[in-house]
């Protein structure tokens, strides 16, 4: 299919954006899920595409694993991760036949399974499509940028970790962007720092201020940064995504609608609903 027909799908897609990382383990999937789950609440109707295909991780975050995905006249339909329909997921996660098969794959079946992505799957209209990114700088990145580029993506949000080894790869990342025009619209720094369950007071295990820092002197914006929250991560690993995670003494059950909904009681749902409002706030001024 050319890439006419992917800019045809993308049409009704009002804004595209990329979330890169320099290296695997900074928690990029997570932030994609957060982001998302914070513009969903937000009103805005999003899609998020997983074209990590060798380690698709977004099926499980939102609560999916084992659901299937369904062809339709307009092509492939998206899983949604709420009875609204507010949030979508694509990932080749739907499509194995169990969380544990592996994807052994040469670059050339990886990029023709992205371009069926992008060309194949019905979002109908999206104010958003998250597209998560393997770690890295591969050929599933120069693929989707080459195939959007028609389509012209509003750019990418790279996530890092305080650690010198991993902004020493954002720095290889962002010149990547820039190499093939990609906008690089900011960085957020994650893992910054630990949140006690019990006091709430945050901890630097890992350092801080570095992706900061990194920004400033790689001339991009600097969305915030995030610490590691249990509650999160009591979410992410648990099958019901619609049970809040307890951690106080009481051990009371509260139910959701949703994992939208749910992710608000998280900590962590403040910064990045913060920013969530940021990041649209700057795509809206350039429209």
């Amino acid at each position: 299919m050319s890439n006419s027909a992917v800019g045809d799908r993308l049409s009704t897609i009002k804004h595209v954006v990329l979330v890169l990382s320099g290296k695997g383990g900074v928690g990029k999937s997570s932030c994609t899920v957060q982001l998302a789950l914070s513009l969903a609440h937000q009103g805005h109707k999003v899609g998020v595409l997983d074209i990590d295909l060798c380690g698709p991780s977004i099926p499980h975050m939102l609560g999916l694993s084992g659901r299937s995905i369904h062809q339709a006249s307009a092509g492939w339909v998206p899983v949604f991760a709420d009875p609204t329909k507010q949030l979508g997921c694509m990932s080749i996660g739907f499509l194995l036949p169990s969380k544990d098969s592996s994807v052994v794959w040469r670059g050339p079946k990886k990029n023709a399974m992205i371009k069926q992505f992008l060309s194949d799957v019905y979002w109908g209209a999206l104010d958003y499509l998250l597209i998560d990114t393997p770690p890295g700088t591969s050929d599933e990145h120069l693929a989707a940028v080459e195939y959007l580029q028609e389509w012209n993506p509003d750019g990418a949000v790279i996530v890092t970790t305080p650690q010198a080894v991993a902004l020493s790869d954002v720095k290889k990342e962002i010149s990547f962007c820039r190499k093939v025009g990609l906008p690089v619209l900011g960085l957020i720094e994650n893992m910054s720092g630990f949140v006690c369950p019990h006091c709430a007071e945050c901890t630097n295990v890992f350092s801080t201020g570095g992706g900061e820092g990194l920004a400033k002197h790689m001339d991009v914006a600097f969305l915030g940064r995030a610490p590691i929250d249990p509650s999160l991560v009591m979410l992410l690993e648990q099958d019901d995504k619609t049970v809040v995670p307890s951690l106080g003494a009481d051990g009371k059950e509260v139910r959701t609608a949703s994992i939208v909904e749910t992710y608000q009681h998280c900590e962590l749902s403040k910064i990045f609903g913060r920013i969530a409002k940021e990041l649209d706030a700057m795509l809206e001024d350039k429209t």
